[in-house]
């Protein structure tokens, strides 16, 4: 079977070497010439666990290929993705201009029948005016070629992208003729032959599907956030209540873990898109909003503690950061709470020292030379008057404590991310301010 997968970010990239692994020849489209030279070299553009080696073994056993131009392949595939992105506008929705294009060349180039599978984030609706799109170029070019158009939401986790496209807990699909439902069933069978977890619906469903998967994700974490403030309130510990709410199997544990705001790119650019669809329907979407309006507020969490404990002047005060990504195991740095932190810091006059595993390029990046980047958690952390768990990254769960009160100027500690031990830092005299405790 030969496809295409047309853009090669994290979605593309990631589809485009799971489906080569199980034997589908893949050619791999981006209009960025530079990107592609560097994926022919070996070299990776985005970082997630895995994937350079998948790339590298498939594309050198051939299955996987790279190209600029859709053209030269249009005539030898069945299945085209579409994986390219969809960035928010300035009012929160989401911008189709890369989506659409695609279908443009599409409807300028086909000879014979396609399946154009939509793999990126896309509002309901979506499919329709891709399909009008190839279509009307179609109609300009005065020919009659047959084609499908479906929807293929992607559920990957930054960090975890690759198990999650090779052993998925569903993959959703909406079509519109038994020729692309066909089709879509060999495509993904590969993935199927333990637990057939293939869910097929109309494709309005499916492009509403992802959306609201990742505002029910956004609302559990806002509702935690909520309930963890309030628990500071009145003298009762999170923790405590997360495992006794956890432990109703009507709620379930997941996504019930407080901290200072999520991040990335899903979440905070989903919530807006779906916000904004309604808002074109007449209707009003009041609960996402407050999961919004939550989040934002939940970064700044940190930055008040630390006034808290420090006065609200920061000048020549030194705060250390540990993690800047919005999550373990990724670089990106999407909407991440640590970017906040970091500006409130400096505007209250205080010095900034990060380090973080991954995202210290990503970093630089956006900030330059704003802040001051560290080799390692314990360089990030001298002479500090207040440190700053931002992303749990592993390496930060056993710290040496003794070395961090001998070299920090104030044993001050702030977890954003509830991974330490109240009792334990206390006791060895830090003071410590954890999310809801």
């Amino acid at each position: 079977m030969k496809i295409a997968v047309i853009g090669t970010g994290y979605v593309g990239l990631v589809t485009g070497a799971c489906f080569a692994e199980m034997g589908v020849q893949v050619t791999c489209v981006d209009v960025a010439e530079e990107k592609i030279n560097q994926l022919r070299q070996g070299s990776i553009p985005i970082y997630e666990p895995g994937l350079d080696k998948l790339v590298y073994k498939n594309y050198a056993n051939g299955r996987l290929s790279f190209i600029t131009d859709l053209v030269e392949c249009l005539d030898d595939v069945e299945v085209i993705v579409s994986a390219v992105g969809t960035p928010p506008n300035e009012d929160g929705s989401a911008d189709l201009k890369y989506v659409l294009e695609v279908a443009w060349t599409i409807g300028q180039h086909i000879n014979k029948y396609v399946l154009v599978v939509t793999k990126s984030t896309v509002p309901v609706g979506t499919a329709r005016k891709v399909k009008a799109a190839i279509q009307e170029e179609l109609d300009k070019r005065g020919v009659s070629v047959e084609f499908d158009v479906a929807s293929n939401p992607e559920f990957l986790k930054e960090g975890d992208a690759i198990n999650d496209f090779m052993k998925p807990d569903r993959v959703v699909v909406g079509v519109e003729s038994d020729r692309a439902k066909q089709l879509m069933e060999r495509l993904y069978k590969p993935f199927m032959m333990n637990n057939y977890r293939l869910i097929f619906t109309n494709i309005p469903s499916a492009e509403m599907i992802k959306y609201a998967a990742n505002a029910m994700l956004a609302t559990r974490i806002s509702f935690m956030n909520d309930i963890a403030n309030l628990c500071e309130l009145v003298g009762a510990d999170v923790n405590m209540v997360r495992l006794g709410i956890g432990s109703d199997s009507r709620i379930g544990n997941k996504f019930l873990y407080p901290g200072c705001g999520y991040g990335g790119s899903c979440f905070s650019k989903d919530v807006k898109a779906l916000i904004k669809t309604a808002e074109k329907e007449g209707y009003d979407m009041q609960v996402l909003k407050a999961v919004e309006a939550v989040n934002e507020k939940q970064k700044t969490i940190l930055f008040h503690k630390l006034l808290k404990h420090l006065g609200a002047d920061l000048n020549h005060r030194k705060i250390a950061i540990w993690g800047l990504s919005f999550k373990p195991e990724t670089d990106d740095m999407r909407e991440a709470p640590s970017l906040v932190l970091i500006d409130n810091i400096q505007k209250a006059g205080g010095k900034v020292n990060v380090y973080d595993p991954i995202a210290i390029a990503s970093c630089t990046r956006i900030t330059g030379d704003r802040v001051k980047y560290s080799a390692n958690m314990y360089e990030a952390a001298y002479e500090s008057d207040a440190l700053l768990l931002v992303t749990e990254w592993k390496e930060f769960r056993l710290p040496n404590w003794d070395l961090l009160k001998k070299t920090m100027n104030t044993p001050l500690i702030l977890d954003g991310r509830n991974i330490y031990d109240k009792k334990e830092l206390e006791s060895l005299g830090f003071t410590y301010s954890g999310i809801g405790y």
